[in-house]
């Protein structure tokens, strides 16, 4: 799909992670493979190893879900698969199969080039697409996987009537979100949405209730809004502790303006506006007549 295909917030999206200094920090600094936020057990643990708790925790999600289905094959969507840190956790078991969708051609590159070095290629395909009009045919998968991502898409109703289409009946969906908390208007969360370049965040409620108009019902809600917190915190120290080594590789006005961002979804959280956790849903299977 060409960048000139995708909606205005996609194709924003998609320019901004293609970038150099983007591409060097969020590999360098955010996490490495897995570029979301991170469950820590400690605040001094290293964010790559916080981030990938993220993914067994989601993963575990699903394996409670598909208890009865454990010896059988199963497809995963993962909608904004970033460098694909996740596709790759998931396919260490050879039954799971993955599709990845992603509209930065840059993170699609260096994903393929990883799925290569670990011979997963045959399990997992990259598709340089939206997620708001994913290029698969209808209840093509057991799984949609998302981690952070949504929050990029102008029409996040979209993106779980397609993660909806997508799944077979008796499906689930597991995902994060950096949200807006519960009833925070949109005008007290400007600073972080100039940022991002959008009007509006989700919010458990209204991710509730977008799934219930496409047919899914969540079961699960986990409010983990201190690591959201603790995430952006420990990424800005990490940016400020190696501040004179990055700016060699990345600009230093990228670094300025990434250092303040973070502090403003630091304060957020604070604040009381912003949460994250996890959430699942899941499709009801069909009713035979």
């Amino acid at each position: 799909m060409a960048e000139s295909s995708f909606s205005k917030a996609a194709s924003t999206a998609a320019g901004y992670y293609d970038s150099n200094d983007a591409d060097r920090f969020y590999a360098e600094v955010w996490g490495g493979e897995d570029i979301h936020i991170g469950l820590y057990n400690a605040e001094s643990e290293p964010i790559a190893t916080a981030s990938r708790r993220t993914v067994e925790a989601l993963a575990a999600l699903i394996k409670e879900q598909r208890t009865d289905s454990s010896n059988e094959s199963c497809s995963i969507v993962d909608l904004g698969s970033g460098y694909g840190g996740a596709a790759r956790h998931l396919c260490q078991n050879p039954k799971v199969n993955v599709e990845a969708i992603n509209i930065s051609a840059v993170e699609n590159t260096r994903h393929r080039e990883l799925n290569r070095a670990a011979g997963l290629e045959g399990q997992i395909q990259v598709h340089d697409a939206s997620f708001e009009a994913v290029p698969l045919k209808d209840a093509c998968a057991d799984v949609v996987w998302s981690q952070d991502a949504i929050l990029h898409s102008g029409d996040r109703q979209q993106v779980m009537k397609e993660a909806a289409r997508l799944l077979k009946p008796g499906g689930v969906m597991v995902m994060t979100d950096p949200m807006a908390a519960n009833g925070v208007p949109s005008g007290s969360l400007s600073k972080i949405l100039e940022r991002i370049h959008l009007s509006d965040l989700g919010s458990p409620e209204r991710y509730k209730s977008w799934a219930t108009n496409v047919g899914l019902q969540r079961d699960v809600w986990d409010d983990r809004t201190p690591m959201l917190i603790l995430h952006y915190s420990r990424v800005r120290d990490e940016l400020q502790r190696r501040h004179d080594e990055l700016k060699l590789s990345i600009s230093p006005e990228y670094l300025k303006t990434m250092s303040a961002g973070l502090e403003h979804w630091v304060e957020g959280g604070k604040a009381g506006r912003l949460c994250w956790g996890l959430m699942r849903f899941h499709k009801p299977k069909e009713r035979i007549p």
